[in-house]
């Protein structure tokens, strides 16, 4: 909601204070339909020529985020806090064996079932399941699990990351090809250099236009868009750190809660629970008899 009342103030300032200066709309109004199509024509091509159709399809599932924010939320984290807790308590107090039951088929565990949207997330299950299961292979060295791990975050969030830059690629064309579309605008009317001087201000205005809605639309949209992205991006790629500062906190020995509560000290601000709220929930978690 945010989002979208900013550009309702993009709006209103921009076309507002330039009306409010004695600026006529109309010229706008007329030259905007070809020039968008050049611009935003021109734009999209780009997009399809620098892009695949991977990045496309990731792009438009990105987008909704733009208003919708970040994935995990508050309650979110305190379920991932006490998910892992229940892990490393079972691997510490019942063995690797029961353990394995729980890793090797998530879908059928009583642990995990109990949060459902972190086990709908595949790389978060992956994440949590494949690391568990090297340490069940004998890798217990937290520093080799850590640097493991951080290969799997920095791909992850590299792939996370291309809508993004893809949009911040767009916004960095945008005002060149407002570019284009004003000198189109010239030659047209170099073209009509006989016509009256009201004729010629017209055209010279529209073609105007064209630099504007480059520089409009790169500086006021589509580049705050991106920004917007990235920054959803990296705070949901926190969530993946949490996971990752437990368990190899649990390889340094230390118990199950303690390295929960490593973990707590991870989230991000708005989303993190008290110590109390936290040891709260753990305490609530009824016994597992899966």
């Amino acid at each position: 909601m945010l989002q979208i009342g900013g550009i309702v103030v993009l709006f209103v300032a921009v076309f507002g204070g330039f009306f409010m200066s004695g600026g006529s709309l109309g010229v706008i109004i007329e030259a905007l339909p070809h020039e968008l199509m050049t611009i935003g024509g021109a734009a999209v091509a780009a997009l399809l020529i620098g892009g695949s159709v991977y990045t496309l399809k990731q792009m438009g599932g990105d987008l909704g985020k733009i208003v919708s924010g970040p994935k995990w939320k508050h309650g979110d984290y305190t379920d991932l806090l006490c998910l892992l807790y229940l892990l490393t308590k079972t691997m510490k107090s019942k063995g690797l064996i029961a353990l394995e039951a729980h890793i090797e088929k998530p879908e059928d565990s009583s642990i995990f079932k109990r949060y459902p949207r972190i086990a709908k997330d595949h790389f978060a299950l992956a994440f949590i399941c494949d690391t568990l299961r090297m340490m069940t292979m004998s890798l217990e060295d937290p520093h080799q699990v850590e640097a493991a791990m951080e290969k799997q975050l920095d791909k992850h969030h590299h792939e996370a990351l291309i809508p993004a830059a893809t949009l911040q690629t767009m916004a960095d064309g945008l005002p060149a090809l407002g570019i284009v579309a004003a000198v189109l605008g010239v030659i047209k009317t170099m073209g009509a250099i006989s016509e009256p001087p009201e004729i010629l201000g017209g055209m010279i205005g529209s073609a105007l236009v064209g630099t504007f809605l480059g520089v409009f639309l790169a500086y006021g949209i589509v580049g705050p868009i991106a920004t917007r992205l990235k920054a959803i991006v990296d705070e949901d790629g926190q969530f993946y750190h949490v996971i990752q500062d437990i368990l190899v906190a649990h390889l340094h020995g230390n118990a199950a809660q303690v390295s929960v509560e490593i973990g707590r000290g991870s989230v991000p601000t708005e989303a993190q629970p008290t110590f109390q709220k936290l040891e709260a929930a753990l305490d609530s978690i009824p016994p597992d008899h899966g």
